[in-house]
């Protein structure tokens, strides 16, 4: 008799990755049919919702008691792999040496699987959690999430009325720190920012140097904005972290963490602190990054206009004016230089709810006793930015149990991604765990 594949999530990951979803164009429907018909099959209701035939999204519904239903949302598109040297085919997802290989392992069709995993189990466990478990497969997160979570959210808010907490990527997998362990659960992340600058400045024959036009002026721009930081926000989320952090650090390097949460002091002790500052420096600013420029169109001519392209992550409760107002006070005086910010995601509340931390981290530690879990701001951006704008308390929860030799960041949207069979078997007992424990009290 053949073993079902919600008890065997490393197989049902690898049948996802063998859908091609990369995006763009993204083509996510017949992974999203096939997980349909995976649940449909186990009695568990569901329903499609799309603005574009070619891409649905897939919401299921395990019921419960009264409670506040619980959101458990992932994304099955996947960048795509052009100009990258795979070890073994990146649609194959073949399993080799204890790995499931293949595009979407991580990021995030693994923490998928490990959903529709831990749903399928639960309805054939016959679990009543204290409110309804809804499962919601999207398509579009990784170019923005227009016709994905943002397109539910603006219209079909019904769908998640009365939920609280929405659980998603990315969190719950080891990070290595000073010689300890961290299990991060994401309870915030950064904001969606894209500005565009205009550069203009007099045009003419470059036979005749300027040093006075768009590009000197765009020169000095680029300087300024990558050379220095914007000023620090020690923001609710950052400050548990980093206290996390020092309670587990010894008496000298507790003292220089905690030295981090004195505006006056951060940029220096940053400085001081090395490879870990890479990780603490955008959790504790707003930051911009420039990372396309158009302009100019003969290579005679000094161009009279340049486009600059931006892409900016704001604090939890920043605003864009806000933020605009510290990116001049950076720049100063620039003659030529306007900014317009053309996409801003998530909302402004800095207001955390933390009910969901205690179940996520006793759900960990109950199938990893070793693990010291702690909350996390995230410097990226998920599909859980959207959820925000419905009340809804977003958590990057995804757990993997990572042998101390396994890179994560250093996979996702990499040649040879790759997940260990062991952890997205270890991610659905987790979330297995979650859902028995499920109770909004």
């Amino acid at each position: 008799m053949t073993t079902p594949i919600h008890e065997r999530p490393g197989d049902l990951l690898s049948e996802l990755i063998q859908f091609e979803t990369v995006n763009p164009p993204g083509d996510e429907r017949a992974c999203i049919e096939y997980i349909d018909g995976l649940l449909t099959e186990a009695g568990i209701t569901t329903e499609t919702l799309a603005t574009e035939a070619a891409r649905p999204n897939l919401l299921a519904r395990l019921p419960g008691g009264d409670a506040p239903p619980l959101l458990l949302q992932g994304h099955v598109d996947v960048v795509p792999t052009d100009g990258q040297e795979w070890d073994e085919p990146p649609f194959s997802g073949i399993q080799k040496d204890g790995f499931v290989w293949g595009r979407g392992a991580l990021d995030m069709k693994g923490g998928v699987a490990m959903m529709v995993a831990a749903l399928l189990r639960a309805a054939e466990e016959e679990i009543n959690p204290a409110g309804d478990v809804l499962l919601l497969v999207l398509a579009d997160e990784e170019t923005g999430g227009d016709i994905g979570a943002k397109y539910l959210v603006e219209h079909h808010p019904e769908r998640f009325a009365d939920v609280e907490y929405a659980i998603g990527e990315f969190g719950g997998f080891p990070l290595r720190i000073d010689g300890t362990e961290f299990y991060p659960i994401q309870v915030a992340e950064k904001r969606v920012c894209w500005l565009e600058a205009t550069v203009t400045g007099r045009g003419g024959h470059a036979s005749r140097p300027q040093c006075d036009g768009a590009m000197n002026t765009l020169g000095k721009l680029l300087t300024r904005l990558t050379e220095q930081r914007l000023p620090v926000h020690i923001t609710p989320p950052a400050r548990k972290f980093i206290e996390a952090l020092a309670a587990e650090a010894n008496s000298q390097r507790a003292e220089q963490l905690r030295g981090l949460l004195d505006p006056d002091r951060t940029d220096d002790i940053l400085d001081e602190l090395g490879p870990i500052s890479e990780r603490l420096d955008p959790m504790l600013h707003n930051t911009v990054s420039p990372t396309v420029v158009n302009g100019g169109g003969k290579v005679n001519v000094h161009p009279a206009e340049v486009d600059l392209r931006l892409d900016a992550r704001l604090l939890p409760g920043v605003t864009p004016d806000a933020f605009l107002e510290e990116v001049w006070e950076v720049i100063g005086e620039l003659e030529g230089v306007e900014f317009e910010v053309t996409r801003f995601d998530g909302g402004e509340s800095a207001s955390i709810d933390m009910g969901l931390f205690d179940l996520l981290s006793e759900s960990l530690r109950t199938n990893h006793p070793a693990a010291i879990p702690v909350p996390f701001l995230l410097t990226g951006a998920t599909d859980g930015r959207f959820f925000e704008q419905l009340d809804v308390q977003p958590y990057g929860f995804t757990p993997l149990k990572l042998p101390p030799a396994f890179e994560f960041e250093s996979l996702v949207h990499a040649a040879n991604e790759r997940v260990p069979i062991e952890a997205v078997e270890f991610g659905t007992e987790t979330l297995s765990t979650v859902i028995r424990e499920y109770d909004a009290a």
